[in-house]
């Protein structure tokens, strides 16, 4: 039987860029750019902190992977998610939308859900589509393509929004979402492999997933995670509101997170997979883990008072920089930590790890800048960081989790 055409390697990356950059495009705008605007209005930290809990569907969308798995295409789920978001955001343009409304933070639930539903069923097409030697280039993608979404979003969209008003903002967005349909229009995905045998459902589908959070290795992983990332979240929801705070208007933070974060963030994913590749996961985890410490150190000098706008410019390219070369290395360590036989699973919960991790470390962040300051803040979250960092090489140097980390660590 002749089998049909695949997607070329050029077809496969454009179409992995254009999804992981539509879940960043929304997200972009409501963590990025709606932090100004309402910091704008007089709410404290601690209140746009909270706005965390919004990105629930992050941290739960384990729960509604395998009915994705199980039925349907993956095609046919990214028309459909990719084309709700669309409708989502044209649907917008047309209301009369108040700031700090219940309609706009619905608005920033529901983005969310669809992306983080979205997230489950890339994340399953790229283990499909790409072979063991391409994971570090996986990667490379999938952050650096989603934080230029969020760049986009947060920065060229407010620089619209500045300019204009919501509905042109959001027909602007739903412009961008419709482009990242196409790829998908011609994806022919490979066809189905010995893996889709009786899967188990209802409650036992739940204790299933139980097992493999609680499997020797998981519950280590996921509190390496928390180590690594809880600090570096602390920093980076404080960072645009303290921009606003330091005077920028919404056209400067504009082009600093969207023109310049941008570049600096694709620039920091192509070196970040690179170097998880060429030196090995301990040596990329532990430098891009106390470079991005170091470069947060800038903020710190910033929040004293010295350098001006321009350490904020130039904060803001090593944050950039680092930042997306520091998720790219934990992001492969996550991988490694995945059972083969359980990819989408185990990735699925530990990315939830993730979402849960930058939450709580939001709401640390804003509870702390409002209570202490901005340079405290700073200083603690980057304490952090970089012990959190040196910890989990410390750690896994002694105790590798899986044979699979231990064989990737050197």
């Amino acid at each position: 039987m002749q089998q049909p055409p695949q997607n070329t390697r050029a077809q496969q990356l454009t179409l992995l860029t254009g999804l992981y950059a539509a879940q960043g495009l929304p997200f972009g705008f409501f963590t990025l750019a709606l932090p100004v605007l309402l910091r704008e209005a007089g709410w404290s930290l601690t209140a746009i902190s909270f706005l965390q809990f919004l990105a629930l569907p992050w941290a739960i969308k384990f729960m509604w992977a395998p009915v994705l798995d199980q039925h349907g295409t993956r095609r046919s789920w990214l028309l459909w998610l990719q084309g709700a978001a669309c409708a989502t955001a044209l649907l917008l343009s047309q209301l009369d939308l108040q700031l700090g409304s219940v309609a706009l933070f619905t608005a920033v639930f529901a983005f969310n859900l669809i992306a983080a539903t979205q997230d489950v069923v890339t994340d399953g097409l790229a283990v499909r589509l790409l072979n063991a030697k391409e994971r570090g280039l996986a990667n490379a993608i999938q952050v650096g393509a989603y934080r230029l979404g969020m760049i986009l979003g947060g920065g060229l969209l407010l620089w619209i929004f500045a300019r204009s008003n919501w509905s042109v903002m959001f027909l602007c967005m739903a412009a961008m979402l419709a482009i990242t349909i196409v790829p998908v229009l011609t994806l022919r995905e490979p066809p189905p492999q010995v893996e889709r045998r009786a899967r188990p459902g209802g409650w036992r589908l739940a204790i299933a997933w139980i097992h493999r959070a609680l499997r020797p290795g998981m519950p280590a992983i996921a509190g390496l995670i928390f180590c690594y990332r809880f600090g570096d979240q602390m920093v980076s929801s404080l960072i645009v509101p303290f921009l606003s705070d330091q005077g920028l208007s919404k056209e400067t933070i504009a082009a600093m997170k969207g023109a310049v974060g941008s570049a600096t963030s694709l620039m920091g994913a192509v070196i970040g997979g690179w170097l998880t590749f060429r030196v090995g996961r301990r040596q990329a985890l532990l430098f891009s883990g106390l470079a991005q410490a170091f470069g947060f150190g800038l903020y710190i000098a910033a929040a004293l008072g010295m350098g001006g706008v321009e350490l904020l410019w130039t904060a803001t390219i090593v944050e950039g920089l680092v930042g997306t070369m520091a998720s790219v290395a934990l992001f492969a360590l996550m991988m490694d930590a995945s059972d083969p036989l359980h990819a989408g699973t185990d990735y699925t919960l530990l990315a939830s790890v993730v979402v849960v991790v930058g939450s709580l470390g939001g709401i640390a962040g804003g509870l702390a800048g409002d209570l202490l300051g901005y340079a405290p803040a700073f200083t603690i979250g980057t304490l952090l960081a970089a012990v959190g960092c040196v910890f989990v090489v410390w750690w896994l140097d002694r105790h590798p989790t899986h044979e699979r980390v231990a064989q990737a660590w050197r």
